[in-house]
């Protein structure tokens, strides 16, 4: 049973973390509304199986919250495969024929846009460096790769980025 100090001071740090944890969420997954899902479920599973484990809370929920996105992408490829088998490609014919997005934000459209052509390797580390303000060595611990790794995976992303927004920024 929990305390209500120890209630508090975890509210106080969900309330504190929790808007980049979404961020970092929001790179696993194909929506807001998946990353909040995700997000929850990492909580959960953080508060139930991890919170007691030695170690960075923030570094064993960041791996929570991958976990938990991955987990969601296996459950929506199965489903999206089950259903193409049932209709014959029905969806993606009829999307052909949607409209395309409106201009709001387009800025923030291309930056998502650019971030998605990442390497999921990348993306994730970027993620992980910019909107978890995580050390390499964490991002290693996180992933299970070295901090080498991380860093270089952090340096080819930026490079990547650069490429790609650059003609957006001079154009």
């Amino acid at each position: 049973m929990e305390s209500a100090h120890e209630h508090s001071t975890w509210k106080q740090w969900i309330e504190a973390h929790g808007p980049r944890l979404l961020l970092c969420a929001r790179q696993w997954t194909r929506s807001l509304a998946d990353a909040e899902d995700v997000l929850q479920e990492a909580f959960v599973r953080y508060w139930r199986n991890q919170r007691h484990l030695p170690g960075d809370p923030q570094a064993l929920l960041v791996t929570s919250i991958r976990r938990a996105a991955l987990d969601l992408a296996r459950r929506e490829d199965r489903r999206t495969a089950r259903e193409e088998r049932a209709d014959g490609g029905l969806e993606e014919r009829e999307a052909l024929f949607q409209k395309l997005p409106g201009e709001g934000d387009e800025r923030r459209q291309e930056i998502e846009t650019a971030l998605r052509r990442l390497p999921a390797e990348q993306r994730e580390v970027l993620a992980l460096k910019i909107w978890q303000d995580l050390t390499f060595e964490q991002i290693g611990e996180t992933l299970g790769i070295s901090p080498n790794t991380a860093a270089s995976r952090y340096r080819y992303a930026l490079t990547a980025l650069r490429k790609q927004l650059e003609p957006l920024c001079h154009g």
